[in-house]
């Protein structure tokens, strides 16, 4: 074996040496990142499968992608506030309101669907702007802003659809159509391609970039296993999918959205100021980032996200009514983000947290109907797993002020 075998050798070994140290100090610190969630799903697949075999059939699984697109694009957004330690209790009213200002726009003002969309996401966007100035400029606790605008937006939607309460869509075009769109065969499978690919090569340029500024990396090997265990994963949804109807728009606009959020979490300043604020706001005002701002930002993307997920549902409902935006929306999407690993105490979350906690949430809801539970066992089993998801938070929290 010649030298230059035998040195690139070692230096590997040091590599993945360093990334196991890597992974037992983040374990010592708590951070277990999505494991617990994985391993919770795989025993929720099992246990429903267990009791009742239609659980994991292509049309149950379909209909689960259809459920979990509204509520988790607001649990999206409820991921950005909880980041910085923060809370939106009007995600819910606020989803109802703007989805129903789309609504009215668009069926009783005859205004484009694309600008009637526009018009709300705007007042959607204005409303979080409003919550963020009143944190910030009035110091107001973000739980007693947001109560009050619960409050206050669902009484201005009550208004808007007046004594009738409902207000229907067309059920032959615009928005009606996003929650019954499929995907042709092909298109999944090429969504397969590109994500895997763009996950692939993503991590090569990253661990380009690491090793000229001279840091650890991932070996070589580690990233065509990661990115071939998103291949065969997502190979498999839409091989399931595919099998009955198809891949749902809804679930391509959810992924999306999902996908672009940890970009930009991870991917740019904006992000990592967001991070550094929800860690530690005096340290990053004194380290000059505008903590001011990015509160008022993260308040204004939850209020705009809340408004897609609003319009997500009014498409499924093909219509909005007094209910929209109610009922356990608000608190499945809180429960959804902090079961996928979002931080209450901020600082520690990733946007996929949305996509893993309402993947589990739905699942036990649609397991439970299956089995024809009543809707009592239903809540209380879905606030032991919040519980027991707090819990992990809250001893995650402990080990890493511990390993400080």
């Amino acid at each position: 074996m010649s030298d230059i075998v035998v040195k690139r050798s070692v230096w590997q070994g040091n590599q993945e040496r360093g990334l196991v140290d890597a992974a037992m100090d983040r374990l010592r610190r708590g951070e277990v990142g999505s494991v617990p969630v994985a391993i919770g799903l795989v025993i929720i697949a099992a246990v429903f499968y267990r009791l009742n075999a239609h659980f994991l059939s292509a049309e149950n699984l379909t209909n689960l992608a259809l459920q979990m697109a509204a509520t988790g694009t607001i649990a999206l957004g409820i991921v950005l506030v909880l980041l910085l330690g923060e809370i939106d209790l009007s995600a819910g009213s606020v989803s109802g309101l703007t989805a129903v200002v789309m609504t009215l726009l668009y069926v009783r003002h005859g205004w484009n669907v694309v600008f009637a969309v526009i018009a709300a996401v705007a007042v959607g966007a204005a409303i979080g702007m409003l919550h963020g100035l009143m944190r910030t400029m009035l110091s107001m606790p973000s739980f007693v802003v947001t109560l009050a605008g619960l409050i206050g937006w669902q009484g201005l939607m009550l208004y808007l659809l007046g004594k009738e309460g409902t207000v229907n869509l067309p059920f032959d075009r615009g928005i009606a159509l996003i929650s019954d769109t499929w995907l042709a065969p092909s298109l999944g499978w090429l969504l397969v391609v590109l994500l895997a690919g763009g996950h692939l090569a993503t991590s090569l340029v990253t661990r380009h970039q690491r090793v000229h500024a001279g840091l650890d990396a991932a070996a070589p090997v580690w990233i065509v296993l990661r990115s071939g265990g998103l291949a065969v994963l997502l190979g498999a949804t839409v091989l399931v999918l595919n099998s009955d109807r198809g891949v749902p728009l809804t679930l391509v606009i959810f992924g999306g959205l999902v996908l672009a959020m940890d970009l930009i979490l991870r991917r740019t300043v904006f992000g990592r100021r967001m991070y550094a604020v929800g860690g530690n706001a005096e340290a990053a005002r004194r380290a000059g980032i505008n903590v001011t701002g990015i509160r008022i930002a993260a308040f204004v993307g939850c209020s705009a996200l809340a408004t897609i997920g609003g319009i997500l549902a009014a498409s499924r409902l093909v219509a909005v009514n007094q209910s929209s935006g109610g009922s356990d929306i608000l608190l499945n999407a809180i429960a959804a983000a902090v079961i996928g690993g979002t931080s209450l105490f901020g600082g520690r979350g990733r946007a996929y947290a949305a996509l893993l906690g309402i993947l589990v949430i739905q699942s036990i809801t649609n397991g439970m109907l299956l089995l024809n539970v009543d809707s009592s066992v239903r809540f209380m089993v879905t606030g032991a797993v919040l519980a027991v998801s707090v819990a992990i938070d809250s001893v995650a929290r402990r080990g890493a002020e511990g390993a400080r």
